[in-house]
């Protein structure tokens, strides 16, 4: 399996589909995930302007120039930026639809929870649907952007992430993967909205036909009717 695939290439920014367990960061790699991409595609440096975790995959934005990380950094710190996520659970959840907010507190060992102050809130919407037996599918999407922030929400209404070995915990049945996916994209660029959208290709879950069929029907997720409370 490739660290990435390219989706979409201007002289100003990249949009790569980032595979689970792949580092933005170099972490224990002697190239990192920007270096190699900057080889594989014979380019100058790039740009990171917003990050996903290492279980996470899908959309990445990349900035090819100062003047692009610039313009587009800003619109994720202003949040102009829509962001819609998917994620599987096999625990049920307190409530299935509505908002998720709460400050994030620092937990042991390098984890976070959420509280019941809202100094500055961690802000996620979100609804779901069961689709199949022990399976609920979730369509997220967060309003701020805090470390672990979806899936410390998830946790927080009983529905952690399968996979996800920091929260969820050890899974009855092994787990390929950590099912976090960053399914869709839209942003600004010279005057014009920009929406790129891609499916998650890896990990058993997400292939079964039960899951591709609720995806099909929560598309474009932006035209949802996403709850406001």
């Amino acid at each position: 399996m490739s660290d990435y695939s390219l989706l979409a290439q201007t002289s100003d920014y990249l949009i790569i589909n980032k595979a689970p367990g792949i580092s933005v960061h170099r972490d224990q790699s002697d190239v990192g995930l920007l270096e190699q991409i900057r080889i594989d595609l014979d380019c100058g440096p790039l740009y990171l302007v917003h990050r996903l975790d290492k279980m996470t995959s899908g959309l990445l934005l990349l900035a090819c120039n100062a003047e692009a990380a610039s313009y587009l950094s800003r619109q994720f710190q202003e949040r102009q930026v829509d962001k819609y996520y998917l994620a599987l659970s096999d625990q049920k959840p307190r409530k299935k639809q509505g908002l998720i907010k709460g400050d994030m507190e620092r937990a042991r060992r390098g984890s976070w929870k959420l509280s019941t102050t809202t100094n500055n809130p961690a802000i996620t919407r979100f609804f779901s649907t069961s689709v199949e037996p022990g399976l609920r599918l979730f369509l997220l999407k967060p309003l701020t952007g805090k470390t672990h922030q979806l899936r410390v929400a998830l946790k927080s209404i009983g529905a952690a992430i399968v996979g996800d070995e920091r929260y969820h915990g050890v899974s009855a049945e092994p787990v390929d993967r950590g099912y976090l996916h960053a399914w869709a994209l839209a942003f600004d660029w010279q005057g014009e909205r920009c929406e790129y959208l891609c499916d998650p290709d890896v990990g058993e879950l997400y292939q079964r036909e039960s899951v591709k069929q609720q995806l099909e029907s929560w598309k474009p997720p932006g035209e949802q009717p996403w709850p406001t409370s």
